[in-house]
């Protein structure tokens, strides 16, 4: 999914690591210059002090050499030789001296690491943060995604070889976290001791919200629990038809009332029933004009407030964004919602609503429908999605 990202990165890993092994080089050639500049001196001055002994030897006087004349020497020596150094590293001098100091400056290249500068991070978040917002991540969790990898990589001192490594897997720790550690529905369900367990979904129409509920009354069949319909969207032309007809697919009680009805009403006689009929969990399907609307969110507030629901979920469409994440944000504001089920999760080429409505509501994502069939669902598995990401 972030293809982009990492050819990027390796891009960036490329340029950075060829910007900074140009300077080891010429720090590390400066060096061996030294070096040998340093070592002709030092044959020099032996060389003068042989000579001096030999003088005195043969019982000669010596000629008293004045320092500024070897400090003079010094420097012409110094000078010649760094010149001369220079030009074999430029020019082309002999094979075997050449690969000498090839290999002086590899031994300094494997002791010197990488050492990223704000200035280097800079350039990588820019691209960072464009490929995040293309592949819809909400602006507020890209600012968090970089603020972090920032504080885990600048400073930091890189051997070549794991400059890319070491991001990558940086990112990843980053993106985990932000994702939140999804429950067990099942689970939850069978922790309660009074039945029915009651289910309030909630989301914008045409996002799959009712076929994700048929889904969650086909799965909760193969495990054994029973389960009723209340088919609360008494606004929307077709809505109630639409639930039932799933309903007669799975062989599924529906509990509905007339359309312009109270969707309170309809949840409330679904949960009466449920309790006369001892079914283990009630589902209620809701309304989902528009997320602004006011009329909506308020009577979402009525639906929770009467039929109490033991959770209430989210159900938005991976495809969609930042729309997916204000919507979830603005029904969370209202009515506080428990989890999230993403549909349309098998046509979702960027990943980035999963981060963006986890982080924006700290709730987690429990499940992804990933078709149109009711077995297309899917348990939403961090490490999974993170490897679905190719940033590897």
């Amino acid at each position: 999914m972030f293809s982009k990202l990492k050819e990027k990165l390796k891009n960036w890993v490329k340029k950075v690591s060829e910007e900074k092994t140009e300077e080891i080089i010429e720090d590390a050639q400066e060096k061996i210059n030294e070096y040998e500049t340093e070592k002709k001196i030092t044959e020099e001055k032996v060389k003068i002090e042989e000579h001096e002994k030999s003088k005195k030897s043969k019982e000669e006087k010596p000629k008293k050499i004045e320092e500024h004349e070897y400090v003079k020497a010094k420097e012409k020596i110094f000078d010649s030789e760094e010149r001369k150094i220079s030009d074999e590293v430029i020019k082309d001098i002999k094979k075997e001296e050449k690969e000498k100091k090839k290999r002086s400056i590899l031994e300094i290249l494997r002791l010197k690491k990488r050492f990223i500068t704000e200035k280097d991070f800079e350039e990588y978040s820019q691209d960072l943060e464009m490929i995040l917002l293309e592949n819809n991540v909400a602006l507020e969790v890209v600012e968090k995604i970089i603020s972090e990898l920032k504080d885990k990589i600048v400073g930091k001192d890189y051997n070549s070889k794991e400059i890319e490594s070491q991001i990558t897997n940086s990112l990843k720790e980053i993106i985990e976290k932000i994702l939140i550690e999804p429950f067990s529905l099942i689970a939850k369900i069978k922790e309660k001791e009074s039945k029915p367990f009651v289910i309030l979904f909630c989301g914008i129409n045409g996002t799959g919200k009712t076929t994700t509920i048929a889904k969650i009354s086909h799965m909760l069949k193969k495990e054994k629990f029973t389960s009723i319909l209340a088919a609360a969207d008494t606004f929307r032309a077709a809505s109630i038809e639409q639930i039932k007809k799933h309903g007669e697919k799975l062989g599924i009680k529906v509990v509905s009332h007339e359309y312009g009805s109270d969707p309170a009403s309809v949840g409330f006689d679904a949960i009466k029933y449920a309790e006369k009929n001892r079914i283990d969990c009630v589902l209620i399907d809701s309304a989902g004009r528009m997320h602004t609307a006011k009329n909506l969110l308020k009577e979402m507030e009525k639906i929770k407030r009467v039929c109490k629901p033991d959770l209430t979920i989210f159900v938005g469409e991976s495809i969609t964004g930042n729309d997916a994440t204000e919507q979830v944000k603005a029904f969370n504001e209202t009515i506080r919602i428990d989890a999230i089920i993403l549909s349309k999760a098998d046509v979702d080429e960027k990943g980035g609503t999963a981060l963006s409505v986890g982080y924006t509501t700290g709730k987690p994502i429990i499940y992804l429908g990933t078709g149109q069939e009711y077995k297309d669902l899917e348990k939403f598995d961090k490490k999974k999605f993170i490897k679905s990401l190719d940033l590897d």
